[in-house]
């Protein structure tokens, strides 16, 4: 049960979204008692990631209008006079507008179960909810075959062969988005009532094999004889291998360069995931998809660029790389937006386009010339580091990368609990600090600081604060929008406003070689911030770019467009960039952290958990790398209490000192290196 938790902590954590996992792997890897929780049963919160049918569950519960006003508040009675609630609330209300369409025979898929599926739980029924260790630890993460800290570039094109072999179909991570322990599975209701720590129950070592049942072994890798004509995929094959969709909440992806990479490699988190090249970045131009030459490879060796337009780039990209030593070039234009720039610069208008929307990625009508300069020069600076592309996105999706870092915190004594909520915060009125929680169990948990996600806050809090919205689509779709002789293809593409006043969408496309999808399919994931709904905002795009219509109603101009078999439509709130004061009544030792922006990159969470840990232990290092096993020494003390620990269940074993929960998370650290 509850009274297991400890009832004192350092800082506690409220959610599992990405910079509210990097704030806790921080926090405890600098000797901090860390208590994480989430109400919901799955990690990640808006940056999670799901297989199909936890993806449709995910749906109904978010078309659903549950009204909790009637809602038991028993704990008000736990509050002393001297102090005041601050009450949170038990609702997300950030996801609006949520609509999924099936273009194909839905009622074929009617009693057809998802293969290898685990027995249906009370809450939410999703494998994804089930907190299992992600997957099979490597000794080194891999890009293509090549360390993460490597600068070696491998080969963009493709997929290394060793990944289909390292991960088998019955020991698939991807087949479940999963948190950080195997042994202590935090997503279980034991972990919630117990309150154990993964830290000292869960190595991250054990494979997810060992402590999930096998799903039926299905060939993952891609035909090497592939048709021309796209396979017919059905919904009912869909829903069948819908273990193989890990579908992300929020797209994006990693910069080469990037705060996040950096972050990764730097705290040594990258040994818990695997990244795959972003294999080509596209552009729409004239009704037509066309791939973008971006290093100087790729530029001589294009076939859509003249000789006098390969010198005009050359030329041009080389001058933004270092456009800080001539600032005689752009500085009558530092007023004028980057298009108006770029006409000065006599370039033709198809290298306008790409270096406009596929390179630089920013706004034709309101990014300065500085704000494009410096985006064209991140993303030259992130080339060739790890392939031709900038860009890296980890296997099995986004959604993974708030799990290492829950890794990370458990190895060094964080306790997990999700399905766990917190019903307020305490303030003492004397002080005008936070002081406890208090959760669904009615137990008061004490800290000194305090991190929640921005979902949490309740209506009265957020009075003053204005969000932005971000529109998102996901479909899944039978071909490519750009067929080349490799089908094993990671697209980027950015399709410019189709008309005065909207936002270029950015399209995300993920081959099955990803993890993220079934084999003879394609993962498209759509993003714009929003000026209506979702729907509204992307479907024009969607009908420019695909096939909409159902087999039998395909026209002859509609054949050579990829088919949608399925779509989602749905708003996401974008709190990101809202300042502290805006909240209202927060002590300052409460930090709020935002949900995803709508950026390609993560820099804004990066930034933002740095900042706020820094506020907090100003003296001490951000997510420094794990000790050497060389440099760990044990007492035999310690030696003895660790062995007698592990005979031990989870449910008989003592609870640990601090001390002891970090020196098991060291010994963790040893067994994997």
């Amino acid at each position: 049960m509850a009274d297991n938790l400890p009832t004192e902590f350092d800082v506690v954590v409220v959610g599992t979204g990405l910079p509210e996992s990097i704030i806790a792997a921080a926090c405890a890897r600098s000797g901090q008692r860390v208590l994480h929780v989430d109400s919901r049963n799955y990690y990640g919160g808006n940056w999670a990631s799901f297989s199909f049918s936890g993806l449709l569950s995910w749906i109904k519960e978010n078309q659903q209008k549950t009204d909790l006003s009637d809602e038991c508040e028993d704990w008000r009675k736990l509050i002393l006079e001297d102090e005041e609630a601050i009450p949170l609330s038990s609702k997300d209300k950030t996801i609006q507008h949520v609509e999924d369409f099936c273009f194909g025979d839905q009622d074929s898929a009617e009693g057809v179960e998802e293969a290898g599926a685990l027995p249906k739980l009370p809450v939410f029924g999703d494998p994804a909810a089930q907190g299992v260790s992600p997957g099979p630890e490597k000794d080194s993460p891999t890009v293509e075959g090549i360390p993460l800290g490597s600068e070696e570039s491998p080969a963009a094109e493709g997929v290394s062969p060793g990944l289909e072999k390292e991960n088998p179909a019955g020991e698939s991570p991807g087949e479940e988005p999963q948190g950080p322990g195997a042994e202590q599975a935090p997503g279980s209701e034991a972990a919630a009532g117990d309150g154990a720590a993964p830290g000292s129950g869960a190595a991250p070592s054990t494979a997810a094999g060992d402590s999930a049942p096998q799903p039926a072994k299905t060939e993952a890798a891609p035909s090497e004889n592939a048709a021309q004509e796209p396979k017919k995929i059905t919904y009912s094959q869909i829903v069948r291998e819908g273990r193989r969709f890990n579908i992300d909440l929020v797209s994006k992806l990693l910069y080469s360069r990037g705060l996040l990479i950096e972050l990764l490699i730097k705290s040594n988190v990258s040994r818990y995931a695997e990244f795959k090249n972003a294999t080509r970045v596209l552009a729409f131009r004239e009704g037509k998809v066309e791939q973008v030459p971006c290093s100087r490879a790729d530029v001589f060796n294009s076939r859509q660029l003249t000789m006098v337009e390969k010198r005009m780039l050359m030329k041009f990209l080389t001058f933004c790389l270092d456009y800080e030593q001539h600032p005689e070039e752009y500085q009558a234009y530092e007023s004028s937006t980057f298009a108006q720039f770029l006409q000065t610069r006599k370039l033709t208008p198809s290298l306008q386009h790409f270096i406009l929307h596929s390179i630089a990625m920013v706004s034709e009508t309101e990014s300065s010339t500085l704000e494009g300069l410096q985006a064209t020069k991140k993303f030259l600076q992130c080339l060739g580091r790890y392939g031709n592309t900038p860009f890296l996105f980890p296997l099995y999706g986004q959604g993974e990368i708030p799990q290492c870092f829950c890794r990370l915190c458990a190895v060094f004594g964080g306790i997990y609990c999700l399905r766990h909520a917190v019903r307020c915060l305490v303030l003492d009125r004397a002080s005008g600090r936070c002081k406890a929680i208090v959760d669904h169990f009615g137990q008061r948990i004490s800290a000194n600081y305090f991190i929640v996600e921005d979902s949490y806050l309740s209506e009265s809090t957020c009075t003053n604060v204005c969000y932005r919205q971000i529109s998102r689509a996901v479909l899944i779709t039978d071909q490519s929008v750009l067929n080349t002789d490799s089908e094993q293809q990671v697209s980027v593409l950015t399709v410019p406003p189709l008309e005065p006043g909207r936002a270029a969408v950015c399209a995300i496309e993920l081959c099955s070689s990803t993890m993220t999808c079934m084999k003879d399919t394609y993962l498209v994931h759509l993003t714009c911030p929003s000026a209506k709904t979702a729907r509204e905002d992307l479907e024009p795009v969607v009908q420019k770019l695909f096939n909409l219509n159902t087999e039998k109603e395909t026209e002859n101009e509609e054949l050579e467009k990829p088919r949608v078999l399925w779509a989602v439509y749905f708003n996401m709130r974008d709190s990101s960039g809202v300042e502290k004061s805006s909240y209202a009544g927060l002590p300052s030792n409460v930090y709020v952290c935002s949900g995803p922006d709508s950026a390609l990159g993560n820099d804004c969470a990066v930034k933002q958990a740095e900042t706020i840990f820094r506020e907090m232990f100003p003296s001490e290092e951000f997510c420094p790398p794990p000790p050497n096993p060389e440099d760990i020494i044990y007492d035999e003390d310690e030696i003895e209490s660790e062995e007698s620990g592990l005979n031990n269940s989870p449910e008989t074993k003592p609870e640990t000192s601090a001390e002891e929960s970090s020196s098991e998370g060291g010994a963790a650290v040893t067994k994997e290196e």
